[in-house]
Formats: C-alpha cells, structure tokens, sequence
C-alpha cells in the first residue's frame, strides 16, 4: 500500500519544488517517489491536482512531468472512471551511465552522509519511547522486506529504513534520508541484487529493529552501521 497521505515520509517526497527548475525538480521528485516505493509498481500516483498543490507548482507543470515519465516507461496513464496516472508494473531495467555515476569523492560524500543520518537515526528512534503504532509499523515493514523477492527488495528495503527515520519525530530527518536514499537507490540499481547479501541484510534488519524495540540505543546504532558497511562497500566495489 503507498503511504498514508500526512506521514512524515509523504511530506518529504511530496514538498514544494524549487521555482528555477520546477519541472526539472518535479520530475526528480516524482521519480523519489518510485524509487523509494512511496508508490508502488501497479498503484496511483496522487491526482494532478493534489500534485500541484504539494509540490506549489502549476498543473501543467505536474502533467508534463508525468509525460516525460511516462514516455520512459517508469508511468502510465489510464482512463475511465478508475483511470489515473500510475507506476508502471514492471518498471523498466535500470541502463547503467557513466555520466551519472559518482567519482570516489563523490561516493564517500554519499555513503558519508548516509551513516550521519542512518546510524543517527537508529539511535534517536531506540532513545524514544515508541508508540503502539510506532512499533507496529517497525515490525509490519520488517514482515515486508524479509518476506520480498528481488523485483520488490530495494523498494520495501528504503521503506523500512525511511521508517526508522520516521519514528524519530523529526520531519526534516525524513527529508534528507528520502533525498540520500533516493540517491543511493539510484546507485544500487546499476548492479544486480545478491542472493546471499539479502539473506545477510534481512538478519542485520532484524537485528536493527529488535535493538529499537528494546530500547537499545548504542546497540542499535552499532548494527545500523555494520548493516550500512556492508552496502557501502558492495557499491565501493562495483562502482570504485
């Protein structure tokens, strides 16, 4: 299911664009929402006009963005009284650019920045005493990635970890690990999964949420990090 319209994670990928750029940026926010399965292959995107509204930019702006989108395979329309704009089932093969892939100093920044946030969230989300929901959604987003096959692993992956940052409370937290994220999506995707490195990363989640879960701070942000070396290293390594 996409997320719930007002979650901290819908605010960040739906925030106002920039003006100098709008259908540039709409079009990347758009694409955020894809790659970080706020929106799920098969299912609707917002209405034009909600579009508009949250991301402050004109309707023609937001439909132009889907065109372009849509004429990479990444959406589709459809009409009728169910018609809407929606992620295309399957999306199309990612093609691998050396003009978008990052220098060496260029990675570390990403992969640098990824850990402040992520391993920081980790142990600001076990520091809080978490809801009944709060909790659930820890465990309902766990359920979801360990239980995924390679088409759905990275989406629901960026889920789970977008919720950890979600439980923290602190709205802006949420929008720079959509917008790192995004970007780190972007990289994974030029590399094939690994079977063996998903087995691995399901029981590093689960090491990650039980710690939240119990309270754990340094404990969960010790297993965050090593959970983040292990990517980080598998992009140094095809991407170096």
């Amino acid at each position: 299911m996409p997320e719930a319209r007002g979650s901290l994670v819908d605010d960040a990928v739906y925030r106002p664009v920039r003006s100098g750029n709008s259908l540039e940026d709409t079009v990347a926010r758009l694409m955020q929402t894809i790659r970080l399965g706020v929106v799920a292959p098969g299912q609707a995107l917002p209405s034009e006009r909600e579009l508009a509204l949250r991301f402050s930019v004109s309707r023609d702006t937001v439909r132009e963005a889907i065109r372009e989108l849509a004429d990479a395979g990444y959406l589709a329309s459809r009409r009728g009284r169910y018609g809407g704009t929606f992620v295309s089932d399957p999306l199309p093969l990612p093609v691998a650019s050396l003009a978008t892939l990052p220098t060496a100093a260029e990675l570390d920044d990403i992969l640098g920045l990824r850990d402040i946030l992520e391993v920081g969230a980790a142990r600001a989300a076990a520091a809080r005493s978490l809801d009944a929901a709060e909790r659930s959604a820890l465990w309902t987003r766990l359920r979801e990635v360990a239980a995924s096959g390679p088409a759905d692993y990275r989406r629901l992956d960026s889920r789970l970890h977008l919720t950890v940052a979600e439980v923290v409370g602190v709205p802006s937290l949420v929008t720079l690990m959509a917008d790192n994220r995004s970007r780190i999506n972007e990289l994974l995707e030029s590399f094939p999964l690994l079977a063996r490195n998903i087995e691995h990363s399901n029981r590093q989640h689960e090491q990650i949420v039980l710690a939240i879960l119990a309270g754990d701070a340094e404990g969960a942000a010790g297993a965050m990090r090593e959970h983040l070396e292990g990517s980080g290293a598998l992009l140094r390594g095809f991407l170096g």
